[in-house]
């Protein structure tokens, strides 16, 4: 299913369904498929909405993880959202979580996946091998579990990002900016209920992140899901979607 892409101002983003929002931030490569499963499962309940973050818009200097938190804002701003359930997966968590801290008023809840704020085993210092297909190609399927759902789209479209010399810039600047920005003494501030859905074999953003997140948000529950790496909500849609809907049940 493709999605039609709406304008509003200078946003674009998706919507789809009805209900309370449910906002979803995309990491570093992602793309709207990412997300599919989850939106076809949760538009019948939910107001769901995917702000496309400017990852390649913004100027290098706001190129960061807090310019694309400010970016969040002002479209949460505009859409005169409240009351939503924010879900971030890698660096969309990280975004979400830096969003979360200065509008605590509005986020109901907040569901992190893989997310980067505390520790995160980058692709941005190496990543960018221009040329390099089969490189870029092996990259990606670190990302998963099962190295066959980094399908040849998805490594064309990786390959495709990397070989711009500017969006490879920008994809540094915001690896690095993840990394710098590290939220470990902030999270307790935190206190809204908070669910964390992480593959165990997760090699970008390992177990052991899932355990301190857990260890650092007062109102959090941890949820294992074996045989799955980076991006749940992708390789295993039909557990992700089930532990979400739960939760979200639970936050009504």
């Amino acid at each position: 299913m493709e999605y039609e892409i709406r304008l509003s101002g200078k946003f674009k983003y998706v919507q789809e369904g009805e209900g309370e929002p449910l906002v979803l931030l995309h990491g570093l490569f992602g793309a709207l498929s990412n997300f599919k499963d989850l939106v076809d499962h949760f538009k019948k309940t939910h107001k769901v909405i995917i702000p496309l973050l400017p990852l390649y818009d913004l100027t290098l200097l706001e190129t960061s993880v807090s310019g694309l938190s400010k970016h969040v804002a002002k479209f949460i701003e505009h859409q005169k959202l409240r009351n939503i359930h924010l879900l971030g997966n890698s660096l969309g968590g990280h975004v979400g979580l830096v969003y979360t801290l200065k509008h605590l008023d509005v986020v109901k809840s907040i569901t992190l996946t893989g997310s980067s704020g505390l520790f995160e085993n980058g692709m941005g210092e190496t990543y960018p091998k221009r040329g390099d297909y089969n490189y870029v190609q092996k990259k990606t399927e670190l990302t998963f579990y099962d190295p066959k759902v980094a399908t040849k789209e998805l490594v064309d479209e990786v390959f495709g990002i990397i070989n711009n010399r500017l969006k490879a810039l920008k994809i540094i600047a915001l690896a690095r900016s993840a990394i710098r920005h590290n939220l470990g003494d902030e999270l307790q501030e935190i206190k809204i209920p908070t669910c964390l859905i992480w593959g165990k074999n997760d090699t970008i953003t390992p177990p052991m992140v899932a355990e301190e997140f857990h260890k650092l948000l007062p109102n959090s529950e941890l949820h294992w899901i074996d045989k799955c790496g980076h991006a749940p909500m992708m390789e295993v849609p039909d557990e992700f979607n089930k532990i979400l809907s739960s939760f979200l049940e639970k936050c009504k």
